[in-house]
């Protein structure tokens, strides 16, 4: 197969869809591998490493996209893309489409075969392929708390551990996944006072087992308006699997927060935990409504593309090499994990959650 790895063109979006070890493995299976110029920069891999792989270098993202017949990448395409994907292609990368329709639209008028990265699900029902990206976000949420508590950032002004005789920050956590353990593990590190809610209560007494310092809560709207009165950072991090994600902090909440309270929106790629959430970007990462900075950055492990392109390849790599070793109706044949990950074929949307989301028909996919 003919695979190409384009740059990510989405703002200050690092990240790369394979490693110059990944792009091996494919030449190792047979497979051909284009790879744009300059694509790996980003992440600290430069053309000659992807040549010394077995890679060919393309100078623009429209010859990639020209001679591909898969495309492996990290975000999902955006506008100046869209025209670029060919009828039969696959794509294989994060869509998020739940929460995106002119994407969806788009995608299905290519009439591409597009196999979201989210929606791959194990039969334990976890998500193999957003798991090392939601354990990047989820530390890196705690991260971005602690700079835009600082005044200068429109914060408070607080110190997230706080010093002796000096109260920490109260951060509050809504789903207690992969995002919100890894940022409690990052936050109680960092010395402060962690709540973590979620509706499942095996979920909240394993994390009372791991992290007993935490304190955990049943998530209703109750117990989130009383929790949010007083807390300092509050992090969305509830996932629903490409579907759109729930307001569990509406518009009329904020009225309960103090000046200056931050709220960091993981789930924005799915829509958002919070009413009042919109898209930023890590050129302009926040913004302020009713007095409480909302921090919303749609790419969030794009920051750090050092470890989350390593951490990236390592899960889609053995499910990129079976696609290209057998190709898609095969690969999803023999893998339903791999199958969930199917959202739209030949202008057909086949996944449940993006057909709901848009009152769409949703298609059988037939393989």
């Amino acid at each position: 197969m003919i695979i190409g790895i384009p740059s990510e063109i989405k703002n200050n979006e690092n990240r790369v869809g394979a490693t110059p070890a990944g792009v091996k493995e494919f030449v190792k299976h047979g497979h051909t591998v284009y790879v744009q110029k300059n694509a790996g920069n980003g992440s600290g891999y430069s053309d000659a490493e992807y040549e010394a792989a077995g890679a060919k270098i393309l100078p623009t993202i429209e010859a990639v996209y020209e001679i591909a017949e898969m495309i492996v990448k990290v975000k999902e395409p955006i506008e100046p893309e869209y025209n670029l994907i060919k009828k039969g292609q696959v794509v294989f990368t994060y869509f998020h489409f739940a929460s995106d329709l002119p994407l969806t639209e788009a995608m299905i008028k290519s009439k591409a075969i597009c196999i979201a990265y989210e929606t791959v699900k194990l039969p334990n029902g976890s998500l193999p392929l957003l798991v090392p990206m939601s354990e990047v976000a989820g530390r890196m949420s705690i991260q971005e708390a602690a700079r835009f508590l600082e005044k200068p950032q429109g914060g408070k002004g607080m110190l997230i551990g706080g010093v002796p005789g000096v109260r920490p920050a109260k951060i509050v956590i809504l789903g207690g996944g992969v995002v919100g353990r890894n940022a409690a593990k990052i936050a109680l590190g960092m010395g402060a006072d962690v709540t973590i809610t979620d509706i499942s209560l095996p979920t909240l007494r394993y994390i009372a087992e791991i992290m007993p310092s935490i304190k955990t809560l049943y998530s209703s709207t109750h117990n989130i308006e009383q929790e949010i009165k007083d807390a300092d950072v509050v992090i969305g991090s509830v996932l629903i699997p490409g579907a759109k994600a729930p307001h569990l902090v509406t518009k009329e909440m904020l009225k309960l927060m103090k000046p200056g309270t931050l709220l960091v929106d993981v789930a924005i790629d799915q829509g958002g935990c919070f009413e009042t959430s919109h898209a930023t970007t890590h050129s302009e990462p926040t913004y302020v409504l009713d007095g409480v900075v909302h921090y919303a950055v749609a790419n969030i492990p794009g920051a750090v593309p050092m470890t989350s392109t390593l951490a990236l390849t390592n899960a889609t790599l053995p499910y990129a090499l079976a696609l290209a070793d057998k190709g898609w109706k095969q690969a999803c044949k023999d893998d339903k994990a791999l199958a969930l990950g199917v959202n739209i074929v030949d202008g057909d949307v086949v996944f449940p959650g993006v057909a709901e989301a848009f009152g769409m028909k949703c298609h059988e996919l037939k393989l």
